[in-house]
């Protein structure tokens, strides 16, 4: 909003109060809860008005891309998602095809090279895993890639250094798609993302920044190759980029994933002697945080099995390091009050909860996973995110995943975990009071529905009607 510039929004209507109020914005801050003079006024005739969503943890250019790529989410079988291919070779033969969203944890037949060969031929076929961890490529997508000859899926280590290659486009073209990306999640209320994306960050951001801003904040994350430049730069963890992007925090992958069975767990998986993957051990891990703290960064640190969350608590202990744990999805529960003792975030994914339910129950039997309740009642700070694009960038799905557990025709899945409402709410909104205050960013969101009213049914907060996003005091997405 610029400087002296002001936006009044008349009866506006506050979680957890019954009477109107009207909020005056200015200079990208809440000015008043009770009116004031503006150029521009808006009566909200009552519609509730709270912080906007933060969507915690986003690969932004890969979500913008997976938008536009072939969806295999639905394949139940490995011959599913060939046929998937098939039909997508046969409705006219691309470059290059990429899929994304297959899960194989439960598949009854394995993913095979000659398999994609059959339904694509010479296309290059290069199929991304759901959860990021792995992919299957046909022989012409391995040779596209770069990657040796393999009989099955690249995973980990074998992968992720070569999934950029399937990213590859102009800038412009890129920025345009994250841009309109930015747009879509603008609508749904979204006010601020945290971008994970692998990638130089700082030097991506600064050139959207100029030619396609984003229509939200952003965080964006530095990853250990790119750290030089940030503190080359002097920015630490909040220090502004440019536009409506600031720095974010120093990103590190300890394990793998449950998917692609390499979360670093302590018991092994079933059936085999593997206790999964670690990344980054101890020796590494906490230099690099210590580094990283000491120039005043944050730092966001993936762990998802138990060992891997033991691991990542030790080494914020060791150095000081602020920040959080990314996905948290399996924690012994002698280390569930670690995490407030150290004052360190859970910063969890509840769509997996509910996408991974029957994965879970087949790899980590027994196990108490994706823990949200007990990790609340241990004090620990949640904060709510999609990882999108493992799941939608949306945060009230992820709000009602957190709140009931399940899809429909579903039974919620350990509902003694489910968070009510006002707490999955409040782990959306980067840290504010859902009521408002003075002083605040004017990231607002203006909805036709209640939230609170809507949780009472599995489901319907999906279909929540959002009216208006403000940004920095500015409308980002309709009202007016």
């Amino acid at each position: 909003m610029p400087t002296g510039s002001a936006l009044l929004l008349r009866r506006a209507r506050r979680i957890g109060h019954d009477e109107p109020v009207d909020l005056l914005l200015r200079d990208g801050r809440i000015a008043s809860l009770s009116g004031g003079t503006a150029a521009e006024e808006v009566d909200l005739d009552g519609r509730i008005v709270m912080p906007g969503l933060w969507d915690q943890h986003v690969h932004l250019t890969q979500w913008a891309l997976a938008r536009r790529r072939l969806d295999v989410s639905s394949a139940t079988s490995a011959a599913h998602a060939v046929a998937l291919v098939r039909a997508r070779v046969a409705a006219g033969s691309p470059r290059l095809l990429v899929g994304y969203g297959f899960r194989d944890g439960l598949w009854p037949d394995v993913p095979t090279v000659a398999a994609l060969d059959a339904a694509a031929g010479d296309v290059p076929v290069v199929l991304v895993s759901g959860d990021l961890h792995c992919a299957w490529a046909s022989s012409a997508g391995l040779r596209y890639l770069g990657a040796p000859p393999v009989d099955g899926l690249l995973r980990e280590g074998a992968w992720l250094p070569l999934q950029g290659a399937v990213d590859r486009m102009p800038d412009d073209e890129s920025d345009e798609l994250v841009a309109d990306a930015t747009r879509h999640a603008a609508a749904l209320g979204v006010v601020g993302v945290v971008d994970f994306e692998i990638a130089d960050n700082l030097a991506v951001w600064r050139r959207r920044a100029a030619s396609a801003p984003p229509a939200v904040r952003v965080r964006a994350g530095v990853w250990a190759d790119y750290l030089d430049r940030v503190l080359h730069a002097d920015l630490h963890t909040g220090d502004r980029v440019a536009g409506l992007v600031e720095q974010g925090p120093l990103k590190a992958i300890v394990d793998g994933s449950l998917n692609t069975r390499t979360a670093w767990c302590d018991q092994a998986y079933p059936g085999s002697s593997s206790h999964g993957v670690l990344s980054v051990p101890s020796a590494r891990l906490e230099p690099l945080l210590a580094h990283a703290h000491s120039h005043g960064l944050r730092v966001a640190v993936h762990a998802i099995g138990d060992a891997a969350n033991r691991l990542a608590l030790d080494a914020f202990a060791g150095t000081g390091a602020r920040g959080s744990v990314e996905h948290a999805q399996l924690v012994a529960p002698a280390d569930l009050p670690r995490f407030a003792g150290l004052g360190v975030t859970a910063s969890v994914q509840p769509r997996h909860a509910v996408d991974d339910r029957h994965v879970a129950d087949r790899h980590w039997p027994g196990r108490d996973a994706f823990a949200y309740a007990a990790l609340h009642r241990a004090g620990a700070r949640l904060a709510l995110g999609s990882d999108a694009p493992v799941a939608p960038l949306d945060p009230w799905a992820a709000i009602d995943a957190a709140v009931w557990r399940t899809d429909p025709g579903e039974s919620p899945w350990h509902p003694e975990q489910r968070l009510d409402v006002l707490t999955a709410l409040a782990a959306s909104v980067d840290g504010r009071p859902l009521g408002l205050r003075v002083g605040d960013p004017a990231d607002l969101v203006v909805l036709d529905d209640d939230p609170v009213a809507l949780a009472a049914v599995p489901g319907a907060l999906r279909g929540i009607r959002v009216a208006g996003t403000v940004v920095a005091g500015v409308w980002a997405a309709p009202l007016p």
